[in-house]
């Protein structure tokens, strides 16, 4: 698999390893490229026996996955291509998710910057996360925008970090530093920023090294919780809150605003409160 296979990935093997790094710029955004780019990516190695674990990081220090593209408001058709390849029970977003979930790999997320909506349930589909301390940022932003998680976030919150918890995430839409996240279970360790790429890169070195099937047989016995009814609700929680006229003028006016721009996304929580206030 070469660098240059992916729009939007840069991709490298290693002894095992995939490290993908994410290059979608200004600010990583999960649009239609960024979505089919990592589709394609789990797809492709689905199958793949050399590989054993997935490393995913950004190209961009201060963002992972800003969310998702908002500019989709004025285009809603440009996610029928991926919607066409999308399993039945699951929305567009959630099937990413859901790929994720389920890949065969162990996945893991190096977070050094910022992830919201769609950029955050990424990150909580994975396998592991590891926060850079001072740096990495988690928030599902979403009812600042007059609409809720979409693509699996209240169903993974709900799941790893319980409902009551799941509620302040979703409902407070503020943004969550390393410590908070650790301490609520939404990532498995806070780790000091100068010390995130060794720590995560030497243990993907240790599962990668591990006897032949240890991988597979840990993965077949630690399987994911079954969503399907939950997120048939969020699904509609979502579809039925992004058709008001309320939601289309606040992403609208985000955009307007300085949202995916980098000064924008830096306190895109305080941008959103203004536009609502």
């Amino acid at each position: 698999m070469h660098h240059d296979a992916y729009a939007t990935l840069r991709v490298r093997h290693e002894a095992g390893i995939a490290r993908v790094t994410l290059d979608n710029p200004p600010v990583n955004v999960l649009d239609v490229a960024l979505m089919a780019d990592l589709r394609r990516l789990l797809t492709g190695l689905r199958d793949d026996d050399s590989v054993r674990v997935i490393v995913f990081d950004s190209a961009d220090p201060d963002f992972f996955i800003a969310h998702v593209d908002m500019s989709l408001v004025d285009a809603p058709d440009a996610v029928d291509e991926l919607a066409a390849d999308t399993p039945e029970g699951v929305n567009v977003f959630q099937s990413l998710g859901e790929m994720l979930r389920h890949q065969p790999q162990v996945t893991i997320v190096k977070l050094a910057g910022l992830a919201r909506g769609g950029g955050a349930e990424f990150v909580t589909a994975a396998d592991m996360a590891f926060a850079a301390i001072g740096r990495a940022g988690l928030g599902q932003i979403e009812a600042l925008m007059g609409i809720v998680p979409g693509g699996g976030g209240t169903q993974y919150l709900a799941s790893r970090i319980g409902r009551n918890r799941a509620l302040e995430v979703v409902l407070g839409a503020d943004l969550f530093d390393a410590r908070t996240a650790e301490r609520y279970g939404w990532v498995n360790r806070a780790v000091p920023a100068d010390e995130l790429d060794a720590f995560v890169d030497r243990l993907a070195r240790d599962i990668a090294a591990l006897p032949e099937g240890v991988v597979a047989a840990a993965k077949r016995a630690i399987v994911p919780d079954d969503l399907a009814e939950g997120f048939l609700r969020e699904h509609h929680a979502w579809a039925g809150q992004i058709a008001l006229p309320s939601a289309e003028r606040l992403l609208r006016g985000g955009l307007a605003n300085g949202a995916q721009t980098r000064d924008g996304e830096r306190d895109l929580e305080g941008l959103f409160r203004k536009l609502a206030g």
